[in-house]
């Protein structure tokens, strides 16, 4: 979705802030704030890119027209806080990252000041609620020029972050942000239910490439017993129960073989459960793999698997991106009957759902999808992908983004 075209004056001046970013090109991180930045440099917009300095990443470049500034908050080498996973992720296994939260939060604060008055910003766009949401907030009223903030709501900060502050901080940034937009309906609903005004709160999802990327790959041919995961190995991603349907899925098909391609902390637990169950023979752990290599391999496989649960935390998927790149390339999917999984799976339609937490039903719904050739085309041929370019395409989620910005902005860019 590149473009090299560097919008003239008169168009709207994007200022994003965010702490997840590719790092380098190939990087495992996701690249949803990347692409949607491509996006809307496509559509117009001029976009500079805030997010923390981490360590091999460069401080400045420039991906097409896109500029992506990364600033320091910590000695040089040890600036560890984002990237593999996440803050919150790295803080529930390393508590005492939590000192670096203090020098991440003014630092953030200070550029974020820095660059919408310097470069005279028209629209600050804070991906998460907290912090980003906050310090958008008051970078702008700093700045003495009061560029409008738009602000996302992702789902970890909404589900991951809770308590009564929590949801006061919440509240705040929906009601002194210019607009406020959430990934999915249960994420704007849980926003209401913790009393923001939900009439300040739009759903616009996040994209996927499914024009170029996330489409059956060439020359790629199905296996009919292979299962896929792709995602980061933590809790909420409900991996263990896979790999406990993938046990009793076996016992009546024994050529079902599970990949799973991601990495993260439960990864020594998972594979030890696959041990204990025997499984030696049946799953294996692939790690992380670049965007680029994921088409091939969902191309690979008969079904994808989206097993999230709630996690001991109360965390959930904001939307379930997996899902949608599964569909894109031709993949029938299995996943939780989780509401924000919901926007993009419709059970019988585009794929099937199952209870959260119940390997029994995930085995039974995957068997389902194995041995019927006729019942997998029903949820994953091509009307399947032609519907869900309409809603999830990077292209007509940049646009829909587009046009809210250049609302808030104004219709021009000023000067």
């Amino acid at each position: 979705m590149s473009s090299g075209r560097i919008p003239d004056a008169g168009h709207p001046r994007v200022l994003a802030l965010t702490t997840t970013y590719p790092r380098w090109t190939g990087d495992t991180e996701p690249a949803f704030v990347q692409n949607l930045a491509q996006g809307l440099a496509a559509a117009g917009c001029e976009v500079r890119v805030l997010t923390p300095s981490c360590p091999g990443a460069l401080g400045y470049e420039r991906e097409g027209a896109v500029e992506v500034c990364r600033y320091r908050y910590w000695l040089a080498g040890r600036e560890t806080l984002t990237g593999a996973g996440g803050i919150v992720s790295r803080l529930r296994r390393h508590p005492l990252s939590g000192l670096l939260v203090p020098p991440l939060l003014l630092a953030t604060l200070l550029a974020a000041w820095r660059h919408a008055a310097s470069q005279r910003a028209t629209v600050v766009h804070a991906h998460w609620l907290i912090p980003q949401g906050v310090l958008a907030i008051v970078a702008a009223k700093l700045s003495g020029r009061r560029p409008r903030v738009l602000a996302t709501a992702h789902g970890g900060d909404v589900f991951a972050l809770r308590g009564r502050l929590f949801d006061r901080v919440r509240r705040w940034v929906v009601a002194h942000a210019d607009h406020v937009t959430a990934v999915s309906r249960y994420v704007r609903e849980e926003l209401i239910r913790q009393g923001a005004d939900g009439s300040r709160i739009s759903v616009a999802s996040m994209g996927v490439d499914l024009r170029d990327r996330f489409r059956p790959a060439a020359g790629v041919a199905r296996d009919p017993g292979r299962v896929i995961f792709v995602g980061r190995l933590v809790e909420k991603k409900g991996v263990a129960v896979l790999v406990e349907a993938m046990d009793r899925l076996r016992a009546s098909r024994a050529d079902a073989h599970l990949i799973v391609v991601g990495d993260g902390p439960e990864r020594s637990m998972l594979e030890r459960l696959v041990a204990e169950r025997g499984l030696a023979g049946g799953v294996s752990f692939l790690g992380a793999r670049p965007q680029a290599e994921l088409p091939a391999l969902y191309s690979s496989a008969a079904v994808a698997v989206v097993p999230s649960i709630v996690d001991a935390l109360g965390d959930q998927e904001g939307l379930g991106l997996v899902s949608i790149e599964a569909m894109g390339c031709g993949c029938a999917v299995v996943a939780s009957d989780l509401p924000a999984i919901r926007d993009a799976v419709s059970d019988g339609v585009n794929g099937l759902l199952v209870p959260p937490r119940d390997p029994d039903a995930l085995a039974t719904a995957i068997a389902a999808l194995l041995g019927d050739g006729g019942l997998r085309e029903r949820v994953s041929g091509e009307h399947v992908r032609l519907a869900l370019v309409e809603r999830f395409d990077w292209q007509n989620v940049a646009r829909h983004y587009a046009a809210v910005i250049r609302e808030l902005d104004g219709g021009t860019g000023q000067a």
